[in-house]
């Protein structure tokens, strides 16, 4: 679904310097059959000393026109070329890695650096720019894959936090700092909801881990607010959206969406972040099954799936439970009235 209109923002990607299914990650299950009240609680430096072996600095080369445009510095390459670099998390021993779409988007000759200080050259990149998420292979086997946390809903602000990274230089891979979570469910102008976080996350952070102390990933690091005045103002992308995002990475190397088939604009009050029940309006009509369930220019949308929808993040957030081709009932008021229809889910 298309957003008309922009919220204002000053958010910066902490980037690069220079569906349902099987659970989280397979080898991560461990951590999906027990809650995070059950796993025992461990100090700051055990937390670290139990992720960072999974966590990885990524760099590559970098175009001198892309880098123009890349959300934090570098350093000088080759002729035309720039080096950037971010961060990612071993997710199987087989040597799949997660990390932000940013970080890879436009690298060449990308190679991993483990924690050890050993490289090794990534074979596979399969992307997501709407969510930021990115898969990395290497060929190399018997790393230790890291733990998510097995539900999103068991994060709760207040509590402590560390994340990790490779943040301003290479040089500087698998730094640590700690914060608490800040907030939850955050709309930004991100597609789904994100963790707030003042944990200090810098460039080169992204794609790096916030980790819980179970020992647990919350999620990747992808984001922060950045400008004069403001400070660790961080956001994470949590674990349920990473793993809808990875597992349809796993499957077909690309993300399908389901989606309303529609163009729809949100209330003043919700673009602006106020507390807002206002319903979102139906700017275009632009699937055959939206055109077929009689859905018009101008009609209003109140709720999915018996499911009150008044921001486009909401929208967003319960899609994730579909795939195009099936059907999802809506509540709408179309030329006054109230009305329910229908709608066959396109493919966004």
């Amino acid at each position: 679904m298309r957003k008309t209109g922009t919220k204002a923002a000053c958010l910066l990607l902490a980037g690069a310097i220079g569906i349902g299914g099987i659970g989280l990650f397979p080898e991560a299950r461990a951590s999906a059959a027990k809650t995070a009240g059950a796993a025992s609680a461990k100090t700051i430096p055990q937390v670290i000393a139990q992720v960072s072996p999974s966590v990885v600095g990524i760099i590559g080369e970098v175009p001198v026109d892309a880098a123009d445009d890349w959300s934090g510095g570098g350093e000088e390459g080759g002729e035309g070329y720039g080096l950037a670099h971010g961060s990612g998390v071993i997710i199987r021993s087989n040597g799949w890695i997660v990390t932000n779409a940013h970080v890879v988007e436009s690298m060449e000759n990308i190679q991993v650096v483990t924690s050890e200080g050993k490289s090794y050259k990534v074979r596979e990149v399969y992307s997501d720019p709407v969510s930021d998420i990115a898969l990395i292979h290497i060929n190399v086997t018997g790393f230790k894959p890291a733990k998510f946390v097995a539900k999103s809903e068991t994060t709760l602000v207040g509590e402590q936090v560390v994340a990790i990274g490779t943040p301003v230089s290479l040089s500087l891979r698998n730094s640590a700092t700690v914060g608490i979570v800040s907030g939850l469910n955050r709309a930004t102008n991100a597609q789904y909801r994100l963790i707030q976080t003042d944990a200090t996350i810098n460039p080169g952070n992204s794609g790096g881990p916030l980790v819980n102390m179970h020992g647990e990933i919350l999620g990747i690091n992808s984001m922060k607010y950045a400008a004069v005045d403001i400070d660790n103002t961080g956001f994470t992308i949590p674990a349920d959206t990473v793993q809808y995002i990875v597992n349809q990475l796993f499957k077909q190397h690309k993300v399908i969406r389901a989606g309303l088939g529609l163009e729809l604009e949100e209330s003043f009050s919700a673009t602006v972040g106020l507390p807002s029940d206002d319903p979102l309006t139906v700017k275009e009509v632009l699937s055959n099954g939206a055109k077929k369930a009689g859905v018009k220019k101008g009609d209003v949308l109140y709720s999915v799936a018996g499911h009150r929808i008044t921001a486009l993040v909401d929208l967003n957030e319960l899609m994730k439970k579909y795939v195009p081709g099936q059907a999802v009932r809506v509540l709408m008021q179309s030329e006054g009235d109230i009305v329910e229809r229908r709608i066959v889910l396109a493919e966004e």
